[in-house]
Parts: C-alpha cells; sequence; structure tokens
C-alpha cells in the first residue's frame, strides 16, 4: 500500500473511532457494578439486551407524548417527562436522552446533579432562572453561575456538577433538555442528603451543615419517605 494510501486509511480508521467514542456513553451506565461468578446473579452492565436489527422496525425508534406536560401538583411545582431506552428502544447504546420539563408559576427543579451526563436546557415558555455551582476550586470555594433565561435561550450545565432551575414568573412554563448519556442519573440534593434509607447519622449532618441536631431530625421528617 502506498504511504499515501496508509496515512489516509489511517485517518479513515481514527475519524471512525472518535465518531463511535463521541456517539456513545463514555463511562459507566449505572452507579456501581459489583463483580459476581455467581451467572444467576449477573447483571447486564448497560442495562438492557439488544433486539436482533432484522426485527427492528420504526416504531423502535419513535416516542410520542413529548408534549403532554407533567404533573406539576406536587410540594416543588415541577414535573419531568424523561425519554429514555425504557420507552425509546432505539435509543439503546445511542449515547443521549431528551426530558421534557414542566413548572408551575414559581415552581423549582430542586438542586441536582447528573453523574453521567451534561445537560443542555432550552426554554419553550416562561422565564427561568438557572444556575451550577462548580466543584472544589484550587482556593477551596465554589463558584455560581446564574442566568435569568426567557423563551429561545439555551443554557448548559457540565456533567456532575449541582445545578437547578426556577421559574420565576407568574405563568406556567415548559423547557427541553438534551442529556449526553442514555441513562444519565439523578441526585436529588436534598432528598439524598436528608432522606436517604438508612438517614444519615445526625451527628455527620450537624456538623457537616453547622446545623443543630433537632433541625437536622426536622428536615429529615420531611424527605424521608421509608419502603
Amino acid at each position: 500500500m502506498a504511504p499515501q494510501n496508509r496515512i489516509i486509511s489511517a485517518f479513515t480508521c481514527l475519524v471512525a473511532l472518535i465518531s463511535l467514542a463521541c456517539a456513545t456513553d463514555p463511562t459507566q451506565l449505572q452507579d456501581f457494578c459489583v463483580a459476581t461468578n455467581d451467572p444467576n446473579k449477573a447483571v447486564i452492565v448497560n442495562g438492557l439486551l439488544c433486539k436482533n436489527p432484522n426485527e427492528a422496525t420504526a416504531d423502535d425508534f419513535l416516542f410520542k407524548g413529548l408534549d403532554v406536560p407533567a404533573n406539576t401538583n406536587n410540594r416543588l411545582g415541577s414535573g419531568v417527562t424523561l425519554v429514555n431506552p425504557m420507552n425509546l428502544a432505539g435509543l439503546n447504546t445511542l449515547g443521549i436522552s431528551i426530558a421534557r420539563l414542566d413548572f408551575a408559576p414559581y415552581g423549582l427543579i430542586s438542586p441536582h446533579t447528573h453523574p453521567r451526563a451534561t445537560e443542555v436546557f432550552t426554554v419553550m415558555e416562561g422565564t427561568i432562572y438557572v444556575g451550577f455551582v462548580t466543584s472544589n476550586q484550587a482556593n477551596g470555594g465554589n463558584k455560581l453561575f446564574t442566568k435569568v433565561l426567557n423563551k429561545g435561550d439555551v443554557f448548559v450545565f457540565p456533567q456532575g456538577l449541582i445545578h437547578f432551575q426556577l421559574n420565576i414568573g407568574k405563568t406556567p412554563a415548559v423547557a427541553f433538555s438534551g442529556l449526553s448519556s442514555q441513562n444519565p442519573g439523578v441526585v436529588t440534593i436534598p432528598n439524598a442528603v436528608f432522606g436517604s434509607d438508612p438517614l444519615i447519622s445526625v451527628d455527620v449532618l450537624s456538623k457537616a451543615f453547622q446545623l443543630d441536631a433537632g433541625l437536622v431530625k426536622y428536615l429529615q421528617s420531611k424527605f424521608f419517605m421509608a419502603a
């Protein structure tokens, strides 16, 4: 093979590898994977089996219903409709998902993180105050980035960073988010800290948050939901 052809061939392979890497999840698709030698207790890391491609149909790549508002009749006044491989089978292994976010007036998506995805947030209706906080910086601080978004505005939340969205308008608001994982995961900070099962030690939380033990117990009573 001529040197020029070898270069072209190598370049083609490199492009193919980069394209493959960019089109799929770069990391694990679940919180952890404990090794086992028992095949009866094994699970598929990706979470789903793949259909024989010869049996795939157009319906495997279709989801209907993202035009339907989510229920916002809750204490936060918000609701999320997530489209992932569980309800759109054709997304499996493609490394992406999408969500519709509905807000009642002054509704909030509580501070949370997506451990496996960057989120691109687009406002369709309303006025939404958004923000995210950096991880620990060299000076030990955490910088807050915020913006007030209007219809048509787009904001990005980097993977793994704590972020939030608040409808600051008197009317309902709607947004759509693209996520760079088929299983982005979500850790809602108040729920995780004060509502874990079993509960985190009051001693730990009172010292970490510099709160009175009685207040910690009160917060735990608000967020803990026993199975």
